[in-house]
């Protein structure tokens, strides 16, 4: 398996242990992708995951710069405007989900509202 799905598989695993309904993985527009779409209650969360082995290209969270934010954003805007019953959810958060991953042991780190 390659390591990015290894990463979006703990990622997932992380957010449904918290207690988060994953919805979609890998929304794909033109526009760009979304690595998870999660419930948690009444509020929508856009998932952003980033795993790296090692630090000798800086810490995952570093990899979601503001161009790639303002691409997240709006693919979320795309998936928002295709649901068929946006009022179910009160709210909208975009998360980022970092995982380091040092030999065989991995960090996980899971940043809420962090865009």
């Amino acid at each position: 398996m390659v390591l990015w799905e290894t990463g979006e598989d703990m990622a997932a695993l992380h957010l449904k242990r918290k207690g988060y309904r994953v919805i979609k993985r890998n929304f794909r527009t033109k526009l760009g992708e979304i690595d998870i779409v999660a419930r948690e209650g009444k509020t929508l969360v856009f998932c952003e995951v980033k795993t790296r082995i090692g630090q000798p290209y800086g810490h995952p969270i570093e990899a979601v710069t503001g161009s790639k934010q303002r691409r997240i954003r709006r693919v979320a805007e795309l998936y928002l405007a295709a649901l068929k019953n946006p009022n179910e959810f009160d709210s909208v958060r975009f998360d980022v989900i970092s995982i380091l991953s040092k030999g065989p042991t991995f960090k996980l780190e899971h940043i809420e509202n962090a865009f």
